[in-house]
């Protein structure tokens, strides 16, 4: 299982990783309603490197991001199922709109992110090059996105709140 740890301790055991030789790999998102499609991203960017870091925005972030009705889940449930996942080793919160500081705190060997992504858009990407990292970005699952199910549950439930309530009520 996976560590949730901060900012400061994590920085500590980037430079034990990086006296013991091991690439570490870092990638971030919000990562709101964990499914396939986040464990295939995470099993494959765990095969870049090492060591799998996964910087998580944070509720206010996310807020900021992608409107008042997200994320669903908190910050500590997100951070609890990704810790829990095979390929991650760390999870660190960001608050801020973008990785960025925490990609210059870390320095990681390899920072990755989805193909939907155009390369010189990744955030970090410079800074990582710079001091000889490199980028990858890796293929996502098609058709699946925490928003299109978001939207599949509500489009099935619409007009059945009723018959949901009714049954909560006899039980």
């Amino acid at each position: 299982m996976g560590t949730i740890i901060g900012i400061r301790q994590l920085v500590q055991v980037r430079h034990r990783l990086s006296k013991q030789g091991k690439n570490v790999v870092f990638t971030n998102g919000t990562f709101d309603i964990i499914h396939r499609g986040h464990v295939e991203y995470l099993f494959r960017a765990k095969r870049l490197g090492d060591v799998l870091i996964v910087g998580l925005n944070t509720d206010a972030s996310i807020r900021r991001i992608k409107g008042r009705n997200r994320p669903i889940n908190s910050n500590r449930e997100r951070a609890v199922v990704l810790a829990a996942l095979t390929p991650v080793d760390y999870v660190c919160f960001f608050e801020e709109n973008t990785p960025r500081r925490i990609i210059d705190r870390l320095r990681p060997d390899v920072l990755v992110k989805g193909a939907d992504w155009l390369k010189e858009n990744i955030v970090g990407r410079r800074t990582v090059e710079r001091y000889g990292g490199v980028v990858r970005t890796i293929r996502l699952t098609p058709n699946l996105s925490t928003t299109n199910i978001i939207e599949r549950v509500l489009a099935s439930y619409q007009g059945r709140k009723t018959t949901l309530r009714r049954r909560a009520k006899k039980r």
